[in-house]
């Protein structure tokens, strides 16, 4: 059974940052998403099982970066110049593939997700 436990959510004011972790209990090829009040679940980030090969969503382009510590089964979503628009749970994902996935359906295994608030 895989295991994913995120990690680092809070309240922070635009222009701000915060670090999300996931920890897994394998190693994956990882996504982030996010689902904002009323609104459907939508890609932010990804990363391939090495870690060298990353995709983003262009509205968080330039703004965050996702990384993982495969010593560690953790992967990182560094959010910075946050803006209220960011506000949402946001959830890691493993696929069982190996490559980069930007698509729900690609991802087999989430976690119970972390709520980010962004005040104006």
């Amino acid at each position: 059974q895989v295991q994913l436990v995120e990690s680092g959510g809070g309240l922070v004011q635009a222009g701000g940052s915060l670090r999300l972790s996931c920890l897994a209990s394998g190693r994956y090829a990882m996504g982030w998403f996010r689902q904002a009040p009323g609104k459907g679940r939508e890609f932010v980030a990804a990363i391939g099982w090495s870690g060298r090969t990353t995709s983003y969503a262009d509205s968080v382009k330039g703004r965050f970066t996702i990384s993982r510590d495969n010593a560690q089964n953790t992967v990182y979503l560094q959010m910075n110049s946050l803006k209220p628009e960011d506000t949402a749970v946001y959830y890691c994902a493993a696929a069982r593939g190996i490559g980069v996935f930007t698509n729900i359906p690609d991802y087999a295994y989430w976690g119970q997700g972390t709520q980010v608030t962004v005040s104006s």
